[in-house]
């Protein structure tokens, strides 16, 4: 783990590998080690950074009650105090919900998003007597040890055999959770409603469900998830709950590597090339390029990574969404 100073106050993340930034947000009673088979297991090619929300894992407590938006905002000052003006952004369950409240706030900061039991919210994606009653679970047992309430929760979060040391992992997480964390999360989610922020997703974006995930069912909230984002592709994970990165950390892996692959969501480094918009030349790897190629001929194309983001809506119109 990793310490780092934003805004007066400490954040702490975890952090492998080089390449594209691939950030990952984490749910709610979790923290940042929830993501060590994904620090581990993509990190030969991108950078793989995970945080901790404020109040969870080794980040200050929040000053007080805060909304989405207040963290993507924590989120964005983090990711630009770390040096990265861009990334893939995946979340699960709250964390997807952060994803979502990120491209609100700091589009710019978003080349793809992928939602893994992901949420628009509970207001948004849950009917209101379910919100009321999980809302009303987690402040009764938040007073309680939570060795006591626990074993209650895992039946919702897995569906089959999950590696020991993962499940170990998340009752560790639990049991080393603090209500000054997780309160706030809970009441920001409680009362977020993302709705409108689907139809204006421009990245290519994943959802990567589990076939039995109780929280998040694919049939309700996954499904109205890829009707309202534009450019959503739903994948689902056979056999597997909630925590898919958990239960299934091979295919969630796998799925993740060829969705930024080979969807148009993967940027390379190239020398020598100039964008064909503004005529800036790469003479070596610190400038991010995009590769497209023509419909028209087939011939490849650069454009740089401004001019990609400026230019995105006229650039689909004449080139295929593939990228090298």
């Amino acid at each position: 783990m990793e310490l780092v100073g934003v805004d007066g106050r400490t954040m702490a993340y975890r952090r492998a590998g080089a390449g594209p930034a691939l950030v990952f947000l984490h749910g709610g009673w979790s923290d940042s080690r929830a993501w060590g088979p994904q620090l581990a297991g993509l990190a030969d090619r991108f950078d793989v950074i995970a945080w901790d929300a404020p109040g969870c894992g080794g980040s200050d407590d929040p000053l007080g009650e805060m909304t989405m938006a207040d963290y993507a905002d924590a989120l964005a000052a983090l990711l630009v105090a770390l040096g990265v003006d861009g990334a893939h952004v995946g979340g699960l369950s709250w964390g997807g919900g952060l994803a979502l409240a990120l491209w609100e706030r700091h589009p710019e900061l978003v080349r793809s998003l992928i939602l893994a039991g992901a949420y628009a919210g509970w207001k948004g994606s849950l009917p209101p007597e379910e919100v009321d009653a999980r809302v009303w679970r987690v402040r009764l047992e938040v007073a309680r040890p939570p060795e006591e309430s626990l074993d209650g929760y895992l039946p919702s979060f897995f569906n089959g055999p999950v590696p020991p040391e993962n499940l170990e992992l998340v009752r560790t997480m639990m049991i080393e959770g603090r209500p000054t964390g997780l309160l706030p999360m809970l009441t920001a989610f409680a009362e977020a409603d993302l709705n409108a922020v689907l139809p204006t997703i421009t990245v290519p974006t994943l959802l990567l469900w589990g076939e039995h995930d109780q929280r998040a069912p694919l049939g309700t909230v996954a499904e109205a998830l890829r009707s309202a984002i534009p450019t959503a592709e739903l994948v689902v994970l056979p056999g597997v709950g909630h925590e898919t990165n958990l239960e299934a950390p091979e295919a969630f892996n796998t799925e993740v590597r060829r969705f930024l692959e080979t969807s148009g969501a993967t940027l390379m480094r190239v020398t020598r090339a100039t964008c064909a918009l503004c005529g800036q030349q790469a003479a070596s790897e610190d400038v991010l390029l995009t590769w497209m190629t023509s419909i028209e001929d087939g011939r490849k194309l650069v454009y740089c990574d401004r001019c990609a983001r400026e230019n995105v809506r006229s650039i689909e119109g004449k080139l295929d969404s593939v990228y090298w």
